[in-house]
């Protein structure tokens, strides 16, 4: 059986992932019913009338790494 850590930060509802990325409430169920392609398999599901969603499938959809992890620093390779 495998076991799934429901605690794990990468794993949120629609709307907390939302406000996570600075987005409007309803912006995973709108992708949702315009692209459902777009999210990787095992990203996204639905448990009853909530939507639940992984860090990976909202990077996927928006484009933007999690904002709540720090950035990675820049390449440093000269440029002569």
């Amino acid at each position: 059986m495998v076991r799934i850590n429901l605690d794990n930060e990468n794993i949120m509802d629609a709307r907390e992932a939302a406000e996570i990325w600075n987005l409007s409430e309803g912006y995973v169920r709108k992708r949702v019913n315009q692209a459902p392609h777009k999210f990787p398999k095992g990203s996204i599901r639905k448990f009853g009338k909530q939507w639940v969603i992984t860090t990976q499938g909202m990077e996927a959809i928006t484009g933007r790494p999690d904002p709540r992890k720090p950035p990675r620093p820049k390449d440093k390779k000269d440029k002569k």
